[in-house]
């Protein structure tokens, strides 16, 4: 038999079932849920225990049809497999939970203007109220350039451009110092194994590596252009060592690093010491190669959380703003020493 009152079995409460047992009209929950200042507190500590004796949970349709707010972020990625982006969605995801926004991600296959079109008007069907563009190519916000974006967004990139909506870790940066450490160790012989050629990161960190190699008067050569794979990694390993001209190796991500790796110990040789090989990202298993990788770190949880208190500027006058890049952290490990010369 059921209590008068109280929902039904099987049934999920209602806002209706929380005015019923608190005494209280449906408006006043709906004003409760969205913080509204004309409520006694009394009155909303009432609401606020009845929901959780019900295990209440607001509809979120219903919500925005009444608000007239979607709450909701949207997400348009490309290449969402890498460990970067798909870390700066999990990032993402995370801050705006905390904000209380839900997240809606668009994953593009391919960086065409149709797909990104296509991407874009699938969120603009949610409601989203912010956006954030996470792609690697170049070609992807040349594309967004010439697109109506109407809310507000953030592009995580370090392109240089449209730098009022712009955020990024500084890509330059982490491959100077990666750079910088081989060099501090007594290195001269360095090669880069840089990312695909039309990722903005990999630009970005060939740059830095070139940069920094010429501020410290270290002969360099063509950097080798590979795909971001272990694969590639250790097949570059194998026909590197066919000429064995280089004492160390900064790998423009970690698992071309653990390719590379692979391919020296294959040759019977060791690291470090008779090559070091240092790595860019520090993904979780970059700690447990052997030898443990020495690489650079991302701050993907500071990231995600710039990224939607960046947003929540143009949605919430009070939020702080955020907008810049993000300096990486050198992680040494013992995958880099000094050569045995």
């Amino acid at each position: 038999m059921s209590v008068p009152g109280e929902p039904q079995r099987g049934r999920a409460p209602s806002i209706r079932d929380v005015a019923r047992l608190a005494g209280v009209s449906h408006q006043t929950v709906s004003r409760v849920l969205n913080n509204h200042p004309s409520i006694r507190p009394e009155t909303k500590q009432r609401v606020l225990d009845v929901m959780a004796e019900l295990q209440y949970k607001p509809n979120r349709a219903a919500r925005a049809l009444v608000t007239s707010r979607s709450r909701t972020i949207g997400i348009l990625s490309a290449s969402s497999t890498q460990y970067g982006p798909a870390s700066s969605i999990a990032a993402i995801e995370a801050a705006a939970r905390a904000s209380g926004y839900w997240v809606s991600t668009a994953n593009i296959e391919s960086s065409d203007a149709g797909s990104i079109a296509d991407g874009l008007a699938h969120l603009r069907a949610q409601g989203i109220e912010g956006l954030v563009v996470i792609a690697p190519q170049v070609r992807v916000f040349d594309t967004l350039a010439q697109l109506s974006i109407d809310v507000p967004y953030v592009s995580l990139q370090s392109t240089g451009r449209d730098t009022d909506h712009a955020l990024s870790v500084d890509q330059m940066a982490g491959a100077r110092m990666a750079t910088r450490h081989l060099i501090g160790l007594g290195h001269r012989s360095i090669y880069h194994l840089a990312g695909p050629q039309d990722w903005i990161e990999a630009e970005a960190r060939m740059r830095g590596f070139l940069d920094e190699m010429s501020a410290q008067d270290v002969p360099t050569t063509a950097p080798i252009l590979g795909d971001w794979t272990a694969d590639f990694g250790y097949y570059a390993g194998r026909e590197l060592l066919t000429v064995r001209d280089f004492t160390a190796i900064f790998s423009s991500n970690d698992q071309m690093a653990l390719g590379l790796m692979h391919a020296i110990r294959d040759a019977g040789l060791e690291i470090p010491r008779d090559i070091s090989i240092i790595g860019f990202d520090d993904i979780p298993e970059a700690a447990h190669f052997w030898p443990p990788l020495t690489t650079v770190r991302q701050d993907f949880a500071e990231l995600g959380r710039r990224c939607v208190a960046l947003l929540l500027g143009d949605l919430d006058p009070a939020a702080p703003d955020y907008r810049g890049t993000i300096v990486p952290e050198l992680i040494v490990r013992a995958s880099t020493a000094r050569p045995a010369f």
